[in-house]
């Protein structure tokens, strides 16, 4: 690996979040100059979601209103990871499988990984695991936390695809792990 002469001089809290802490960083520049950058950490990581598929092929969503955004988005069921009170972070494979079954009551026998993805590589370290979910069936009601207000919809493949190709679908993993389940068409 080549030698860098960008440099992390030095690292300051900021703020201190419940899911995400905030960081000062002060860089050493190419040119020799200096300069303060941001950087979030994930307290968790991250976390997980499922691309949930009918036994039909449609695919599973929720639809909930974003205040970062100002808006309702349509994505895939996702959460954090928890906390295990050893320190340990737990598997994603769990946590999508919760995340899955808490957002939309369904569930599955088993997950298989589809991909692994950083949300926002140039300032933030979040790590974001996407298992396939076939043939997933109603199990529950939801169980939504709090601060959750969740619709669940269901769309076939192709009408994903065009509402990612519109700019109606933004959410990253969302699309992302829309397409590598339709590559795998």
């Amino acid at each position: 690996m080549p030698e860098y002469k960008l440099k992390r001089l030095d690292r300051k809290l900021v703020c201190r979040g419940k899911i995400l802490n905030m960081y000062r960083d002060r860089m050493l520049l190419p040119d020799g100059s200096t300069d303060d950058w941001d950087f979030i950490s994930h307290k968790s990581g991250g976390g997980a979601c499922t691309v949930p598929v009918l036994p039909d092929g449609r695919i599973l969503l929720v639809r909930q209103f974003r205040p970062s955004m100002g808006r309702e988005t349509l994505e895939l069921p996702a959460g954090a990871n928890n906390r295990l009170p050893d320190g340990a972070i737990e598997d994603p494979a769990l946590t999508a499988k919760r995340e899955l079954e808490e957002e939309t009551g369904y569930s599955c026998n088993q997950l298989q990984p589809l991909l692994t993805l950083r949300s926002a590589v140039a300032y933030c370290d979040e790590v974001i695991h996407v298992f396939l979910a076939e043939n997933v069936r109603k199990i529950k009601e939801q169980q939504l936390d709090a601060a959750e207000e969740i619709e669940v919809e269901i769309l076939p493949l192709a009408a994903l695809l065009d509402l990612i190709y519109e700019g109606k679908i933004q959410d990253a993993k969302t699309a992302a792990g829309i397409l590598a389940f339709a590559a795998r068409k």
